[in-house]
């Protein structure tokens, strides 16, 4: 299986770096790395960039995010199987009126299905044993608790990225196989870092990240 990885920063894969300049991949496993940088700009730039030039069985974005739910636990990880936007739309005085209800895009058009961008789950993603939940992407992450019940409302989303709905938009555009997984580092509360468990959670995703290309991906 030829799978491509795609991180928004280096640092949320440095163990996986550092274990692929000391070990070599299984033979049925080729692959390679993108750092996009943060946002859904540089994903969408990077990433389609490099799907313009090279082919790929599975792409695979990777990273932290902050869930919406306390039922996830710091540390834990998750695949995200439905992404959307957050905070793309205008402010119409005190209600917020996304792109779909602006009228500007059409919510039933592909990429879209009811404003969401879904992955098209194939026998690949039966190795990705995680608990399935829905994304959020967004600008400018959420920190205070009227952004926080504005979007919880509206959108009763599980996590929260800035990334997600970008990476979903061009591997469904460019038709490639594709999965987003996380790892929770922090709730989505007001913010306060010193809740924040980003080592853990570092940790914890290139553990699982090892053990997917070692074990699960060689057939």
């Amino acid at each position: 299986m030829n799978i491509l990885i795609v991180s928004a920063t280096e640092a949320e894969i440095a163990p996986l770096t550092e274990y692929f300049k000391h070990a070599s991949l299984p033979s049925s496993v080729s692959g390679g790395i993108v750092i996009t940088g943060v946002g859904m700009l540089n994903t969408a730039y990077e990433l389609t960039k490099h799907l313009q030039t090279s082919k790929y069985d599975l792409v695979l974005q990777v990273g932290v995010a902050g869930s919406y739910i306390t039922n996830i636990g710091l540390g834990d990880l998750v695949f995200i199987t439905s992404d959307q936007y957050g905070d793309l739309g205008a402010e119409d005085h005190d209600n917020y009126l996304d792109i779909f209800e602006m009228g500007l895009i059409n919510p039933n058009v592909p990429p879209y299905i009811v404003g969401k961008m879904l992955t098209p789950l194939l026998p690949v993603h039966n190795k990705i044993r995680l608990q399935q939940v829905s994304g959020l992407t967004v600008n400018t992450v959420s920190g205070n608790e009227r952004t926080i019940k504005q979007r919880t409302e509206k959108y009763h989303c599980d996590v929260e990225s800035m990334e997600g709905a970008a990476f979903h938009y061009i591997c469904l555009r460019e038709k490639v196989a594709f999965a987003q997984v996380r790892t929770i580092s922090n709730y989505v509360t007001p913010r306060d870092k010193a809740q924040w468990k980003m080592k853990e959670a570092i940790i914890n995703l290139n553990k699982w990240l090892i053990d997917f290309i070692e074990n699960q991906l060689t057939y």
